[in-house]
């Protein structure tokens, strides 16, 4: 009796510790990780980072750090020039933001990336997840943070679920703040820890279970791995044909180019003239692409 009472009074298991003992001994030598790495690069790194692979922004934030080490480098520069240095990382809108975010830090905060959350905030293209990287993993800050990988742990080890469904900031910020240690250099740790946790071994697809540190006390696999059956967010149409794929044809040609780019010339990127026509329509409208009358240019 007394040995069952003992086990129900039990401490949990110490989850953040045993991530951040993991992750120090696991981590992968990624360059936001180093010493005298920059605020600005981690702010850099957290755009290009938005749905594209590690190994592909590797390359493309080196020179770009390289290209504009500060804000004030990148803000002396058009637009444009942001949105041809993004080359094939995706998403080009990424870039504008980027180079808006590097004039408003110039001019309103004095070219320092800002270290509170509610401040980056109030920068152009950034939303609460990259606000809280920032505010953490630059500056050390206590804040929850929460990707695609760290929902997919908690949603797993605590919850029992094989998916975490679709995003909710009203659930997923506290889920991570129940499990945050105290200490802000624990704090910075764990949260890097369970996105390098999500983002090796406990993947969506095959899950390495056997080289995960929580496997112990995982719910998931305790009960069994079952099927996950709740909501699902909206599955991404197919790129092949679509009008994103249009677009990056577009973009493409318009970054190879350093003079205006002719509707004829444009009309041998895709033979349908309506899809083509909505593309070039969209560009325009998100400021991708300036019309003159001599054709389209990066703006």
């Amino acid at each position: 009796m007394v040995s069952e009472i003992a086990a129900a009074s039990a401490p949990p298991l110490p989850l953040a510790a045993i991530v951040i003992d993991w992750f120090h001994a696991n981590r992968r030598d990624l360059p936001w990780r180093r010493d005298g790495f920059t605020a600005w690069g981690t702010l850099v790194s957290e755009f290009m980072l938005q749905q594209t692979p590690v190994s592909r922004v590797i390359p493309h934030l080196e020179d770009w750090l390289t290209r504009w080490p500060t804000p004030a480098d990148l803000a002396t520069v058009p637009p444009g020039e942001a949105v041809r240095a993004w080359k094939s990382l995706g998403y080009p809108r990424r870039a504008l933001w980027l180079h808006a975010c590097a004039v408003a830090i110039t001019e309103e905060f004095g070219g320092v990336v800002p270290d509170d959350v509610d401040a980056l905030l109030t920068l152009p293209g950034i939303g609460d997840y990259t606000a809280r990287a920032v505010a953490v993993f630059a500056y050390g800050g206590r804040h929850p943070v929460v990707d695609t990988n760290i929902r997919r742990v908690i949603a797993r080890v605590v919850d029992g679920n094989a998916d975490p469904g679709p995003p909710n900031a009203r659930r997923d910020l506290p889920a991570m703040e129940s499990l945050l240690p105290g200490d802000r250099a624990a704090s910075v740790a764990f949260n890097a820890g369970m996105m390098e946790l999500g983002a090796i071994v406990c993947v969506a697809r095959a899950p390495r279970c056997d080289g995960c540190p929580l496997s112990e006390a995982c719910a998931w696999r305790l009960a069994g791995y079952p099927a996950y059956d709740g909501p699902r967010k909206a599955v991404q149409k197919k790129y092949e044909g679509s009008d994103r794929q249009v677009r990056g044809l577009v973009m493409a040609e318009l970054r190879a180019s350093h003079i205006p780019v002719t509707r004829a010339e444009l009309e041998t990127l895709w033979p349908d003239s309506a899809q083509r026509e909505r593309a070039i329509a969209g560009l325009v409208a998100d400021g991708l692409a300036v019309e003159n009358p001599d054709g389209l240019v990066l703006p």
